[in-house]
């Protein structure tokens, strides 16, 4: 399963699943690397930052909102 990391809250990293829902993950869980939007990789009790995921959907968001900031 992959989802994105939304925020953080104190403990926890707030985190979108594709369905648009969200779920909560003890941050001691994730890898001490990870930040807000950064695209997290779940296989059972493993938990990684997706990099090409990530890097994927920001350029993706870039391209969507450049003629925003004009």
């Amino acid at each position: 399963m992959k989802v994105v990391i939304d925020r953080f809250e104190g403990e926890y990293a707030v985190c979108e699943k594709d369905d648009r829902t969200m779920v909560d993950i003890e941050r001691n869980r994730i890898p001490s690397s990870a930040r807000e939007g950064d695209v997290l990789d779940i296989d059972r009790d493993i938990i990684t930052v997706d990099t090409a995921e990530t890097e994927r959907r920001k350029k993706e968001i870039e391209e969507l909102t450049k003629d925003i900031w004009k």
